[in-house]
Formats: C-alpha cells, sequence, structure tokens
C-alpha cells in the first residue's frame, strides 16, 4: 500500500501524504519513479495561493483552475482546502502512482471540489478549458506551452516553473536554443535573462493564436524561474506583446562585452511585473495561514518595487570591478543617482544589484 511509504506534511493549513525524500530546504532535489515532493518549493506554493485567491476574487464566474503535474498533489490539494469563493480544482498526474497518492490526499482532506485526472497533461488540456493552468514540472515547461496557451480561457492565467536553469542560464546553449529557440548569456545579469527567456517564449507561443501575454508575477529565486502571465485573446493584444519580443546585443545591456560575443534571445523585454496586481495580492497574505508569510512579504515588496523599473541590472561589485575600484555601498548609489534626478530600484535578482535610468557615463560618474 501506498500510504506505508508516506507520510504526512503541513503546508499552509493542509497536511497531506507525500515521498519526503528530499529533507533540505534549498535546492532541486533529484527525480525517480516515485511522486515528487520537494519542500524548498513551500514558498511556490505559497504564492500560487495568494494568486489564486486574487484570481478567484476579481472573477464573477466559477473558475476553473488545473493543476497540471500534481505528483504528490500537494498544491492542488491546497488549493482546493485554503481559497475561497466560487471554484473547483483539477488535479492531473499521468504517474499511476502520482494518481493514486492524489486520490488519498482527496480522501484525507475530505474534499468535495477536486476532480483527479489520470492523463498525459498535453491530451489533457487538448480537452478541456481552464481559467488557471499551472505547469510546475521536473525541468523545462517547454513541452506544455502550446497546449496550455490554447487551452486557457480568455483573461485566464498560465503558472509555469522552470528549473531548467542551466540552459536559459547559459551554462548549456545549445539546449537553450533547442528548448527555447533563444541565445542565452552567462554573465552576472544570466537570471533576468533566462526569466526573461521563458517569457518570450510564451509570448511567442501565445501570439501563433492570435494572443496576447500580460506578466503579472515573474521571478528567479534559489533554483527555478517562475512566472504568472494573464492570456488575452485578440490579433492587437498578440501585436502589442510582440514589440516586447526582440534580440539584443550584449552591448546594450552590460558595462563591458567582447566585441565578438553573440546576441542574446529573442526574449521578453517588457515589464516583469504588475504593480497594481501585486499590491492586491500583497494584502491577501494576511488572510492566509502561511509558513513562508515574512519571505513572501519581503519578496512581493520588491517585486513592487521593480515593476515600473527599466530591463537589467547592474551590481555594485561587477560594476566596481569593471572600474577597478572597490564597490561603494549601495545606499550611496541610489542617494547620489537620485540626487542628480535619475530612478533607481532595487531588484530581486541580487541583494546587491539596481535598475536605474541613468545612463552608463552617469553611473561610472557617481561611482
Amino acid at each position: 500500500m501506498i500510504v506505508q511509504k508516506t507520510e504526512i506534511v503541513k503546508e499552509g493549513k493542509t497536511e497531506s501524504l507525500v515521498f519526503k525524500k528530499k529533507v533540505s530546504k534549498k535546492g532541486p532535489g533529484s527525480k525517480d519513479n516515485e511522486p515528487f515532493y520537494n519542500p524548498s518549493m513551500e514558498l511556490n506554493r505559497d504564492l500560487s495561493i495568494v494568486v489564486n485567491q486574487w484570481i478567484i476574487n476579481n472573477c464573477k464566474k466559477h473558475v476553473h483552475l488545473l493543476d497540471g503535474l500534481g505528483a504528490s498533489g500537494i498544491r492542488g490539494i491546497r488549493l482546493a482546502n485554503e481559497l475561497d469563493g466560487d471554484f473547483d480544482v483539477t488535479i492531473n498526474d499521468w504517474n499511476e502512482q502520482a494518481f493514486s497518492l492524489i486520490k488519498k490526499n482527496l480522501e484525507l482532506n475530505k474534499l468535495d471540489n477536486v476532480i483527479v485526472s489520470h492523463k498525459n497533461l498535453n491530451a489533457l488540456l487538448s480537452e478541456n478549458k481552464y481559467h488557471y493552468i499551472d505547469i510546475d514540472p521536473f525541468g523545462s515547461p517547454a513541452h506544455f506551452v502550446d497546449s496550455a496557451v490554447r487551452s486557457v480561457y480568455n483573461n485566464g492565467f498560465i503558472a509555469c516553473t522552470a528549473t531548467d536553469t542551466a540552459p536559459l542560464c547559459g551554462i548549456y546553449p545549445n539546449v537553450c536554443l533547442r528548448r527555447y529557440g533563444a541565445r542565452p548569456f552567462h554573465s552576472y545579469v544570466m537570471h533576468e535573462i533566462g526569466l526573461r527567456i521563458l517569457l518570450g517564449f510564451i509570448c511567442r507561443g501565445a501570439a501563433k493564436y492570435d494572443k496576447g501575454v500580460k506578466p503579472i508575477i515573474s521571478y528567479s529565486t534559489d533554483y527555478y524561474f517562475r512566472v504568472y502571465v494573464k492570456i488575452r485573446n485578440g490579433k492587437s493584444y498578440a501585436n502589442k506583446s510582440m514589440e516586447n519580443f526582440s534580440v539584443i546585443s550584449p552591448k546594450e545591456i552590460f558595462i563591458s562585452s567582447d566585441d565578438n560575443e553573440h546576441d542574446i534571445g529573442p526574449l521578453w523585454l517588457g515589464k516583469l511585473h504588475n504593480k497594481n496586481a501585486i499590491k492586491e495580492i500583497r494584502t491577501l497574505l494576511f488572510k492566509k495561514e502561511l509558513n513562508t508569510k515574512n519571505s513572501l512579504w519581503k519578496l512581493l515588496s520588491l517585486f513592487e518595487e521593480e515593476a515600473n523599473a527599466p530591463p537589467f541590472f547592474y551590481t555594485t561589485d561587477d560594476f566596481a570591478s569593471f572600474l577597478k575600484m572597490a564597490p561603494p555601498k549601495i545606499d550611496k548609489i541610489f542617494e547620489k543617482l537620485t540626487g542628480k534626478g535619475y530612478k533607481v530600484f532595487r531588484t530581486h535578482f541580487s541583494p546587491t544589484g539596481f535598475k536605474t535610468n541613468a545612463p552608463l557615463d552617469e553611473i561610472k560618474k557617481v561611482f
């Protein structure tokens, strides 16, 4: 029996049976044939609780939510158990053990608003439509994006996790080119480039079907990328989105680059976050029982500040290294640049990072 091999964990206010092999709160873990549970993804799942509550609060109809790659089913079970409103949750996994474990968790929590599905995710997406589709694979979500953009309702949402950060960050550029059709760049801003390649891939995938994208929250943390994207039907939305889909030269974003470096992308050059949505989502933290509430509050605060910042960032260490000097304190950089009338923003990508609309020469003068 599966229950003999499982243990109960509690996230939020929900108890779930899991195969708990990985005990560390850091890193991606390793995959085998058993349903995978990673405790380090709790913040990821906590954020999906408040984002989905925000979606339900702003929808005047019954909402269909999908946890497409359920594994133990913990995300979908939590959505069903911890959200308020008029909604149902489909939890899907093709793996036989995962399917059995999800049903056990459904019984454990006595939920009646859950549909358990045992299908290939692409097949399921070709049969049904959803207001919210969560794709959280072990590795790349690239194999499911095309099906998801076709399956999501107008003004619905797609959430993607990508743990294949090495290709997206330029360590394995050929893998990135195969999966995402884009060239990455291994550098101090590689995480922002990787995140924007993922967003660009979704943007291009949606545009094929005359749909546009609007990122709500997009971030890089620990060992994965995560995006929440609103999908809007219509050629005008698709065209508007594609204006933010472009190839760039390394010289456009780096302090210094070799003349022989190849172009980067194509990738998304628009906003990573929606500031108004983040304000509303952050207030919902007070209404939920979440173990990572304090970390989420800090993270959402950074997203809100970063929402209207220009693409790409500098770090005090890298800029100082380029100028062959000791790095100044970041507070001084903010003080000097704002004193000159420029905008400066903190970024979640690096504790010593900053984004600014100041030209390179002005930043050099401040340093």
